[in-house]
């Protein structure tokens, strides 16, 4: 090390470094734990901003107006793909991608946002906030990286079509040095112990990665390793309901497809393994060449923790916190089938179908007309709902009451012979404990849970409502908003509000026959009445005003519209 211990000073623990030394690095920080070897790196290689330009992207000084997460909006007015801005205009739509930034992940993904960028949003934006900087650089491959970084700094490939926020810092690779060299030397080993040692701070913005070492490898070198990684963690990415390359759930693939869906996850989630080591084995490769070209045997090794393999399937990543194995597993199969029930709803709403891949209603006002049209001749395997209106109740009062859709929709994917296992298995999955009444813990979870969970998953931008009465759970309805029209409440009102009451009534006046046996019972069931009695004003009147939505205000100004009647975010 060039810091070292005086000899002929009393002091413990003093040390002398030349300041020189210092020099060596872009703003020569004070960084005593630097050794020699990474000195001369920066001797010998020119700041990384020196030959990669890097950008600080757009402040639109006012998100609620301008950025909205994809599935906000209807998908065809969103222009993905762009080269440039006048094929944004041309487009006519007013939605396109945006770099926010986001959570630690390498490699590939965080691609969830949109920023309104028609010609009047963009003449409005270069008047506010930042005035869009580095606009001429918009749309433009990039690598990129969030300004936020807890630990380790992850950079990410995003392809043409995007535009980019100040907290999703941007350099833009040219013949100096390829995007597959950036995200290399971005996420090697090398690169990130230089981070920590020059900058402790959790912001890593544009100035602290021009001053990196431009140690680039060769690109014959590292280009398999920079593809292979991005192809991992894309399809990872994909692998999701919150990607918009969202095309159908693994769980359902023929390629791990099993009568039961204890041994499709089994398959899957051995396919999960070997996705993340190949990764890991990917990195380390990665890390190794850098080491091995930058002569830092003695200070570094190749090896990556499971906990950074940055990928939704891997249980290490995916969940902070010291936990167990077996407590990390029990998480991921929760989660996988609360993703399968999931997708589920959306097929019952349209979203999505078991007839074809990828989004199907997914722009505004569309029907089950829209669908039939968008469905290839003869397939029809699974019908949505029809009116868009989902019950969620104590009982199977309606004949499209959701655990009856469920089952259907689990008997049309994997038999009807194995449906009883499968709800067995989903509801030991969902609890991690055996139960007397699968469907009743499926109930439960739909009552209950299913809403925080999709709320959580669409980071309180929910695609479906629940329509709720209250506290005792007297009267709750799905539906999805992109299919919404004045005609919804009122329809709910007389085709499910009215036509419960009237069963629980019913109900009511079977069970008083033995009102001692049926005490608790009949307690819940007029608590429910007088729930859904005051709850049928409030949905009358909202009805009566025959209340409009356009989903480029956003779900929390449309969601606003309904206060009183939807459970709360």
């Amino acid at each position: 090390m060039t810091a070292k211990s005086s000899d002929n000073n009393p002091v413990p623990n003093f040390y002398r470094a030349s300041a020189e030394d210092f020099r060596k690095i872009p703003g020569s920080p004070i960084a005593y734990s630097l050794s020699n070897n990474i000195r001369d790196i920066y001797s010998n290689n020119p700041p990384l901003g020196s030959i990669v330009p890097t950008r600080v992207g757009l402040m639109t000084s006012d998100n609620e107006k301008f950025i909205r997460l994809f599935w906000e909006v209807s998908l065809d007015n969103i222009c993905f793909n762009a080269l440039n801005e006048i094929e944004v205009f041309k487009s006519k739509k007013k939605w396109v991608p945006h770099n926010k930034g986001g959570n630690f992940r390498k490699w590939f993904g965080n691609q969830d946002y949109l920023l309104s960028y028609d010609k009047k949003s963009r003449d409005l934006l270069k008047k506010i906030g930042n005035h869009l900087p580095s606009e001429k650089l918009y749309f433009k491959p990039t690598v990129s990286w969030s300004e936020i970084a807890s630990s380790s700094t992850a950079f990410r490939y995003y392809p043409n079509g995007f535009t980019f926020n100040i907290k999703g810092m941007c350099a833009f690779p040219d013949l100096k040095c390829s995007i597959e060299q950036l995200l290399v030397l971005g996420n090697c080993k090398f690169t990130n112990y230089i981070i920590r040692m020059i900058n402790p701070t959790i912001s890593f913005g544009a100035g602290n990665f021009n001053s990196l070492p431009s140690a680039i490898i060769e690109q014959n070198k590292i280009e398999l390793i920079a593809q292979k990684l991005v192809n991992i963690a894309k399809n990872d990415w994909d692998s999701y309901e919150t990607s918009w390359d969202f095309e159908s759930l693994p769980l359902l693939s023929s390629e791990y497809k099993f009568p039961t869906i204890k041994e499709t996850y089994a398959k899957l989630r051995s396919h999960w393994q070997e996705m993340t080591d190949e990764m890991q084995k990917l990195e380390e490769e990665n890390n190794r060449i850098f080491i091995e070209a930058y002569g830092l045997e003695d200070e570094l090794t190749p090896d990556v923790p499971l906990s950074e393999i940055t990928l939704t399937c891997n249980p290490h990543y995916r969940y902070n916190g010291d936990k167990s194995e077996e407590e990390l597993e029990a998480l991921l199969l929760k989660d996988t089938i609360k993703e399968l029930i999931s997708y589920a709803v959306g097929c019952m709403f349209g979203r999505y179908s078991l007839d074809k891949p990828g989004l199907i209603l997914a722009n505004q006002g569309e029907t089950i007309d829209d669908y039939l049209e968008k469905i290839p001749d003869g397939k029809l395997a699974f019908m949505p709902d029809d009116d868009n209106i989902i019950p969620i109740l104590d009982d199977e009062y309606f004949t499209d009451d959701i655990v009856s859709r469920f089952k259907e929709f689990l008997k049309i994917t994997f038999g009807k012979e194995t449906l009883a296992k499968n709800l067995e298995f989903i509801a030991k999955g969902l609890t991690g404990k055996s139960t007397g009444s699968p469907e009743a813990v499926i109930r439960d979870y739909f009552i209950k849970q299913f809403y925080k969970d999709h709320a959580q998953t669409y980071k309180k931008r929910p695609i479906y409502w629940m329509f709720s009465s209250g506290k005792n759970q007297g009267f709750n309805a799905l539906i999805y908003m992109h299919r919404y029209d004045r005609q919804t409440l009122a329809k709910m009102r007389t085709d499910y509000l009215l036509e419960l009451e009237s069963k629980l009534y019913a109900e009511i006046e079977m069970l008083s026959e033995d009102a001692d046996r049926n005490k608790t019972r009949l307690s819940k069931l007029k608590k429910q009445i007088e729930e859904i009695q005051k709850y049928d004003e409030l949905l009358n009147n909202k009805a009566l005003s025959m209340i409009e939505i356009d989903l480029d205000d956003g779900v929390a100004v449309n969601y606003a519209k309904f206060e009183g009647l939807l459970r709360g975010i």
